[in-house]
């Protein structure tokens, strides 16, 4: 996987983070610099440690599936991102929580990367430096996380739909994009 491949998925990966990083902006209102590190250190450190447990996993099971390994790549990224596009579109308005204690912050953490745990899994079947890729997804999603929080309480919730259709949108593709050069229509 080159490394445009991997900013593209980095960024997709960090959408659920960087829109709830947004909602968290909103809820604390006026930020310090403290609280928008410690969002991104917290989902930063879950997107990089998830895609790591997942290409754990996935290499238990990687000799018994590699004549369909593309398309279970296809399949998991095209789920989770067609998850994140529905979130998109939904209805539910997120209430504002300004709480950055650890127990929320886990939980804010984890459900934002079990998206990560699922590619960490088709990472076992493809040619990936792992501890590059999960430092850079950890990285990107830093970042994003961090300027998140400081968008949300600059502008509010107004990217906060778009930045989930982005991400979805950006899986599925990449989905697609494996399995057309696993078959070879793609070069």
């Amino acid at each position: 996987m080159g490394i445009g491949t991997l900013f593209v998925l980095a960024v997709g990966l960090s959408m659920d983070a960087f829109a709830v990083a947004v909602c968290k902006g909103l809820a604390l209102g006026r930020i310090r610099l403290f609280q928008a590190l410690l969002v991104g250190l917290w989902f930063g450190g879950f997107q990089g440690l998830m895609p790591f447990l997942g290409y754990l996993l996935g290499n238990q099971f990687r000799e018994a599936i590699t004549a369909f390994d593309h398309w279970i790549a296809f399949i998991l990224l095209g789920l989770i991102g067609a998850n994140m596009i529905r979130e998109a579109f939904s209805k539910e308005e997120e209430e504002g929580d300004a709480s950055l204690g650890p127990k929320s912050m886990f939980l804010l953490a984890l459900a934002t990367s079990i998206d990560a745990l699922a590619v960490g899994i088709t990472f076992a079947f493809l040619q990936v430096n792992i501890i590059w890729a999960v430092a850079f997804i950890g990285i990107i999603t830093f970042f994003l996380s961090a300027l998140g929080v400081k968008i949300g309480s600059v502008f509010g919730v107004r990217y906060k739909s778009k930045a989930e259709f982005a991400g979805g949108l950006v899986l599925i593709l990449l989905g697609l994009k494996i399995l057309l050069e696993h078959l070879g229509i793609l070069g």
